[in-house]
């Protein structure tokens, strides 16, 4: 099990297949992240007093972890959920990762920051953090855009515009082929 392997890194500083093969492991930071505790640390306080409820997230680790486990790592650190401003920078990192693969095809992508807006609120959920922003950008551009660059009017370059419809709350696309794109540029 994952546990016994990491107790073995984290012990002998090696990992050993099942071959016999050792890794070495003893210049390695190893960085962990899980949702235990999350749950107790979400609960909301009664009346007007704020109770921290670390120490009960902190029980809910050692009902999951072993002492064992526990008393190799060298530190816990909580983490705050996501600010708004965080998720719309990963809402930009996805929207610049996807304009470079399609600047290979000679696309141009222009999303309208209501649309950027519906995608932050959609791919970002306080449990599981921005998780769900990559299946949002693959649903909500990556797919509409696919036929057009295949089979549409994107085969040869051109200009994406995506909008939001805010009476139907979805998003919107306007594909422009580079042919009509400089047409309409030396007018």
């Amino acid at each position: 099990d994952v546990f016994n392997i990491l107790l073995q890194v984290m012990d002998n500083g090696t990992l050993t297949d099942n071959n016999g093969r050792k890794a070495d492991f003893r210049n390695v930071v190893l960085v962990m992240t899980t949702n235990a505790g999350v749950r107790e640390t979400e609960r909301k306080s009664i009346g007007l007093i704020h109770q921290d409820n670390s120490t009960d997230a902190m029980e809910e680790i050692k009902k999951i972890f072993t002492p064992e486990f526990r008393n190799r790592l060298d530190n816990i650190i909580w983490f705050d959920h996501l600010s708004t401003d965080v998720i719309h920078q990963v809402v930009d990192k996805f929207i610049v990762e996807l304009q470079v693969q399609l600047d290979q095809k000679g696309v141009s992508l222009e999303v309208s920051q209501e649309a950027r807006n519906w995608l932050a609120e959609k791919g970002y959920d306080r449990a599981m953090g921005a998780r769900p922003m990559a299946r949002v950008i693959q649903d909500n551009l990556k797919k509409p855009l696919a036929n057009e660059l295949l089979f549409g009017s994107l085969v040869d370059g051109g200009q994406v515009t995506v909008a939001l419809d805010k009476e139907k709350n979805e998003l919107t696309y306007g594909f422009q082929s580079a042919q009509k794109h400089k047409a309409e540029a030396a007018h």
